[in-house]
């Protein structure tokens, strides 16, 4: 048995457009993208970052990770 903390985290992934532009209020359907995912704490102590494709700014956009 594994003592001490997890080594995979979940962690939420938030584009990073969407909150630099605000969401473009012409269109009906308004939010902001958000993913989850895990990420092992030993290989990457650092915030995770992924390009992932946002539904609200209909392209492949850089996603961060945020705090819960």
């Amino acid at each position: 048995m594994a003592k001490g903390k997890d080594v995979r985290i979940p962690v939420l992934l938030e584009c990073t457009a969407c909150v630099r532009n605000g969401v473009n209020v012409n269109k009906a359907s308004t939010g902001i993208s958000r993913y989850i995912t895990q990420k092992n704490r030993h290989n990457t102590p650092n915030r995770l970052e992924l390009r992932k494709f946002c539904p609200y700014c209909y392209k492949h956009t850089i996603h961060g990770e945020v705090k819960k």
